[in-house]
């Protein structure tokens, strides 16, 4: 996994934050874009695109059920 700083943002008084447009370019974020926010060690937080995150899962699920049935095989 690749990982780049793309700058720092500010919270406003509504708790909001800007994403840097250099980060929005690289990831493809559109505006209206559904986010998920995770809490990290309770230290930061992790935003990732739903999109995404449903890709990721449906993959993850993908690999349980290979991995499950090799163990069931043994």
């Amino acid at each position: 996994m690749k990982r780049k700083f793309y700058g720092s943002t500010t919270m406003g008084e509504r708790g909001q934050i800007v994403v840097p447009a250099e980060a929005r370019e690289a990831l493809g974020l559109e505006k209206g874009e559904k986010m998920l926010v995770f809490g990290v060690h309770g230290k930061g937080l992790f935003l990732t695109k739903l999109s995404s995150f449903k890709q990721f899962s449906e993959e993850l699920e993908k690999r349980h059920q290979e991995i499950s049935k090799i163990i069931e095989e043994s």
